[in-house]
């Protein structure tokens, strides 16, 4: 009880602990990782798509895709050819694709949340997210995905920490200390969105390997109108 904020309708807190703390207690989940996985979601189930996570880049991804009937994105983030967790490879994604989307992060916490609704909330759909999540009740729980060191441990991640942020300044109710925090990090970056996104850690790294599109797709603000809702195992996008 004194790590799940349980006080507080509007709840944030980070990765898997954070998931544990806070689905049990949320009337619903929201899962954010901006540079990935969750800008991926909105933009393939805005167009139709739908997205079903996976927690392991293995073969059991191969026999899940299978299980499924749906296409497996590529393991390694790429554009040139089909699918993978860049974001731009999934901007002409068709409308009934079926995809396995394999992420450590993103992908992990959405399987995580069990009987608690879950969306998936990014910079791009902070607005249609928080609608869409007041219908579910007034205790809401947001979950910052980070990123993970070489040992697997987390590390926070500044875009998702503003990510958080941006979809908690659409909701009302008393806000935990945490989610102020995360507010007050996306009031700071709101008006230098894209440059302070590129010039943290994870948007460093992200131009360095050759995907500076990524990040413009991540921190294109408000652009869609849909909530990605996760059923049954996939995500579909719901219009808000």
């Amino acid at each position: 009880m004194i790590y799940n904020q349980e006080a507080f309708d509007i709840r944030m807190d980070w990765g898997y602990a954070g998931v544990r703390e806070l689905a049990p207690i949320s009337d619903v989940i929201i899962i954010v990782d901006v540079l990935s996985f969750s800008t991926c979601v909105d933009i393939a189930t805005a167009r139709g798509a739908l997205i079903y996570p996976y927690r392991w880049k293995d073969e059991s991804a191969v026999s899940y895709a299978q299980e499924m009937g749906a296409e497996l994105a590529d393991f390694k983030r790429k554009f040139t050819a089909g699918y993978s967790l860049s974001p731009t490879s999934l901007t002409a994604i068709e409308a009934q694709t079926k995809l396995v989307l394999s992420s450590p992060n993103g992908a992990t916490l959405s399987l995580a949340t069990g009987s608690t609704p879950t969306l998936c909330g990014s910079l791009r759909n902070a607005a249609a997210v928080a609608a869409k999540a007041k219908e579910y009740g007034n205790r809401i729980g947001i979950i910052a995905a980070g990123e993970q060191w070489p040992d697997q441990t987390i590390r926070v991640a500044f875009e998702d920490a503003v990510g958080a942020g941006a979809i908690i300044s659409y909701l009302t109710g008393t806000l935990s200390p945490e989610s102020k925090a995360s507010l007050a990090i996306f009031e700071s970056a709101k008006s230098s969105l894209l440059t302070d996104i590129k010039n943290c850690c994870s948007g460093k790294e992200l131009i360095e390997r050759g995907f500076e599109q990524d990040i413009d797709l991540a921190c294109d603000f408000n652009v869609s109108q849909y909530a990605p809702l996760l059923q049954e195992g996939g995500f579909y996008s719901v219009n808000c």
